[in-house]
């Protein structure tokens, strides 16, 4: 069984059609997901936003939440992160929100999948050995889930 920490960015494609949505949803079959309880709030507020732009009914971002509170992910405190988040988020040069995610994924030894092409070139380009493939795009993860399988987006 894959072992994966997800972010917002994730989590959102399963509940809210969008790119990459088929591949986030696969992450939901035979993985252990983890999140940072940060999840809870970038979560709402991006059910919030879409709604308030008017990409989603009231109705649906409230069936969204209600799904996304019953999704199959171990929601994880982040106090005793805060210190690697912070050092992540001053080595990267990168928000700490999105820093808590992959001190996470370090703290569980897996990576880290996002839809976040910006935070995921952050950590590639780090000099650190220590996240050499701690961040994954949704077609990486997919990869890794099925090796030897050809990855598409069902979306």
């Amino acid at each position: 069984m894959s072992r994966f920490v997800v972010d917002a960015s994730v989590a959102i494609k399963w509940v809210v059609r969008e790119e990459g949505s088929g591949l986030a949803c696969a992450l939901l079959d035979d993985c252990r997901l983890y999140a940072p309880d940060l999840l809870v709030a970038e979560c709402s507020n991006i059910l919030w936003k879409k709604a308030r732009r008017g990409e989603l009914s009231t109705e649906h971002g409230m069936l969204a939440a209600q799904l996304l509170e019953a999704a199959d992910i171990e929601v994880l405190p982040t106090r005793h992160l805060l210190q690697a988040a912070t050092r992540l988020a001053l080595d990267l040069d990168h928000p700490a929100y999105d820093c808590l995610y992959v001190a996470l994924a370090v703290d569980r030894g897996c990576p880290l999948v996002t839809a976040d092409a910006r935070l995921r070139e952050r950590v590639e380009a780090h000099e650190d050995d220590r996240l050499a493939g701690t961040v994954l795009s949704l077609r990486q993860a997919a990869a890794r889930q099925r090796p030897g399988t050809e990855v598409h987006d069902a979306n």
